[in-house]
């Protein structure tokens, strides 16, 4: 197997107090900022969230001529509208879905999707909003009119609904209830594979991540949609899969080195495994950076998300989820991991198989 370092002595665990002091400062200003935001008198909200979590306004525009997504954005962004989401229909090429946040209502009255007529006058203000921006095309086919009755228009808006705050509120649970179970059933399978104590190691580690891109996304209000509830869900997945290779090396180390500490066997195996680790990890970033630079702005969240998490993901299976496992190892005075301690019976290590072999002179 190719190898990037060769007989590298790096003492990872004895640098762990740095990384933890590191990972604490990044979570303090995801807190401070989630905090300062939420609870500053007119300030922002702490997460800028898009219109699947906040609720918004969904209009159908069907085209003459279609212009491309990045050109109806730009007119978007032209009229004010932050955030928008344009979706194709592929059995109607000439329209587009577009979904907008809701448009605050100029008469001042509650917003309360309780209100039906607030909501109505959101979403007719939305539906102006759009109609500007699409104007910038040519004339909307106004009325009864259609496309084809009316050889001028450029377009004509077909249909106007909402996303309400109910729906948002639906999906967000469902987000954070799919996380929830993804990293208990990680922890389950680690705990009966491993030992409970590295399980505990690796969904903390997780948990870790997770907090550490949603601080990314409060400090610097990058918006929050479905999609990067996907890359999270992703770098849970990433993160967990170099965990579990170093864990798998500690365990072959242990069943072959029953004399040195875990420090030092856990030292080493991060050490034998750092190439691949950077192969795999460097391979991945190049192509999320590829997603940053070139994809655009619809996959702008979902990049930006991959992109931290990847970082801090490789980041915490060395500072984090390694120095937890050893922590619990060494609080409950367990020097070795269960599986080497004590195999099941039936069960054989295959380093364990190999008896030594006393060479003896040959004589010639």
């Amino acid at each position: 197997m190719f190898n990037l370092f060769q007989n590298i002595h790096i003492d990872w665990l004895g640098k762990r107090k740095i990384f933890i002091a590191f990972s604490v400062f990044i979570m303090l200003a995801g807190l401070v900022s989630t905090i300062g935001r939420q609870y500053t008198p007119g300030g922002t909200d702490a997460f800028n969230l898009g219109v699947d979590f906040k609720g918004g306004t969904v209009v159908v525009a069907k085209f003459r001529t279609r212009p491309a997504d990045d050109d109806i954005r730009s007119a978007l962004h032209g009229a004010g509208i932050a955030d928008p989401v344009i979706q194709s229909s592929t059995d109607k090429p000439d329209e587009a879905l577009i979904k907008i946040p809701l448009v605050e209502n100029p008469t001042g009255e509650s917003t309360d999707p309780a209100n039906a007529g607030a909501l109505a006058q959101q979403v007719q203000e939305g539906r102006k909003t759009v109609k500007t921006a699409l104007e910038t095309f040519g004339p909307e086919a106004e009325g009864d009119a259609t496309l084809a009755t009316n050889p001028d228009a450029a377009f004509k808006i077909v249909g106007t609904d909402s996303v309400g705050a109910v729906a948002g509120s639906k999906l967000r649970n469902q987000a954070v209830t799919a996380t929830l179970f993804g990293l208990i059933g990680i922890l389950l399978f680690i705990a009966f594979r491993y030992d409970w104590t590295y399980a505990a190691g690796a969904v903390i580690a997780v948990f870790h991540d997770v907090l550490m891109v949603l601080a990314f996304f409060s400090v610097f209000q990058w918006e929050i949609n479905l999609t990067v509830i996907a890359a999270i869900l992703t770098i849970v997945g990433f993160s967990v899969n170099d965990s579990i290779v170093i864990f798998d090396r500690v365990r072959e180390n242990l069943a072959t080195n029953r004399t040195d500490s875990l420090f030092k066997i856990t030292n080493d195996s991060i050490n034998q495994t750092l190439s691949r680790t950077i192969i795999t990890s460097g391979l991945v970033l190049l192509s999320v950076l590829a997603l940053v630079l070139f994809g655009g702005e619809v996959l702008k969240s979902f990049s930006l998300a991959l992109l931290v998490g990847v970082v801090l993901g490789t980041y915490s299976t060395i500072a984090i989820a390694s120095p937890i496992a050893i922590w619990w190892q060494n609080k409950l005075g367990d020097s070795r991991v269960k599986p080497v301690l004590a195999p099941e019976k039936g069960e054989k290590l295959a380093s364990s198989s190999r008896r030594s072999v006393t060479r003896r002179p040959v004589t010639r």
